[in-house]
């Protein structure tokens, strides 16, 4: 299971610096001006896990195997984009085929770096950007409601999604986020949502893009940074995290090995770096998690849903182990690592027998039992 993230943004507010930076790939194209990025540039990264690392020096594998997000840079949205403007119909096209929303916010001046709207104002700039986004989807919506019309007579589930679709396009009409309906947890809404995807129903990270001034020290507060307490503000208003990164730090990140970069942070006083930041809270919002398996071929993390159920999560491995399963062997990782291993872990009465009603939790390392 993957989870992907796309970045969007105005032009030129550090979005394809930052997707070089948290990829450590750089092939999204940096520029000063708008529409460098025209195709969604895409990227695979390693989810960073540092229990796979302790894991290993138990186990020794031959390898490591870690969970993957995929990171989606979409070009830069300009005001009109839901009409075509700036090619803005196919990128909020791009954007519907991802889970998450990171917007990136410029919080920093820099005469070098020209800002498309003249001035830096992060709430103006959110504020284009999911208007942009509503417009789509009052859209798409009644693009869809004249196809509800024609079997709303006669089908009581369309008659019950047009009435709907009625109340969310006057709810968007005013400006709101379809995230934010009243009737997101019903029945006849996801229906909806499902067949639509809207665009203001997914979730919404803000990346506040600083300076290292701001990143670091004192400059950590948001009364600092009078740019990102505006956004702290807006984002809390609506449920959503902040997460502060500087790209330029994130790229001076890149090619340094895990030991030298966590030095490099502790040095600036961070603890996390921006890309483990938002695959934690992006986790955490999807309400995603990892268990593991431990052997000497390879330690490996696999990506689950939360209240999963044993034989839904050996099914991420193979469809077979869900089909046969007989049974899990579980070590809760703590065990695992203060026991020295699963030998040790089994001598001290720490691996469990589970069957198909077991919920696996956040670290378990698991060896699923399954009949051919």
């Amino acid at each position: 299971m993957g989870l992907s993230i796309g970045l969007v943004g105005l032009p030129n507010v550090g979005k394809s610096t930052t997707f070089n930076a948290l990829t450590k790939a750089q092939n999204a194209e940096a520029a000063n001006y708008p529409f460098c990025t025209i195709e969604p540039n895409k990227a695979i990264v390693p989810v960073p896990d540092k229990r796979l690392h302790e894991l290993a020096k138990i186990v020794n594998p031959e390898r490591i195997q870690y969970s993957t997000l995929d990171f989606v840079d979409i070009a830069g949205l300009v005001k009109g984009a839901s009409k075509g403007e700036g090619l803005g119909n196919k990128f909020l096209s791009n954007i519907r085929e991802t889970e998450v929303i990171l917007h990136i916010v410029r919080c920093f001046e820099d005469d070098n770096i020209v800002h498309t709207e003249g001035s830096i104002d992060p709430l103006r700039d959110v504020e284009i950007i999911e208007n942009e986004l509503i417009l789509a989807d009052i859209e798409v919506l009644q693009n869809r409601m004249e196809r509800l019309k024609k079997y709303a007579k006669t089908d009581k589930t369309a008659k019950a999604m047009l009435d709907m679709s009625e109340e969310l396009l006057e709810f968007l009409a005013d400006g709101n986020m379809a995230r934010n309906f009243p009737q997101t947890d019903t029945d006849v809404y996801r229906q909806l949502n499902h067949e639509v995807r809207f665009l203001t129903n997914k979730e919404i990270m803000y990346g506040a893009n600083v300076d290292e001034e701001s990143l670091i020290g004192e400059g950590h507060s948001t009364s600092s940074n009078p740019f990102v307490g505006l956004l702290v503000e807006h984002a809390q208003k609506n449920n959503c995290e902040v997460i502060r990164l500087c790209a330029k730090v994130e790229e001076e990140l890149i090619g340094l090995e895990e030991d030298e970069a966590q030095a490099f942070l502790n040095e600036l006083g961070i603890e996390e770096s921006g890309l483990e930041q938002i695959i934690h809270k992006g986790f955490d919002k999807l309400g995603l998690m990892s268990y593991f398996t431990a052997g000497v071929k390879e330690v490996r993390a696999w990506t689950i849903r939360k209240n999963t159920t044993a034989p839904k999560a050996a099914a991420v491995i193979h469809n077979d182990f869900e089909k046969g399963f007989i049974r899990a062997e579980v070590i809760a990782y703590n065990d695992f690592i203060t026991c020295g291993g699963e030998n040790k872990a089994k001598e001290a009465g720490k691996m469990r027998l589970e069957g198909k009603e077991y919920i696996v939790q956040d670290g378990d390392i698991m060896h699923f039992r399954f009949n051919v």
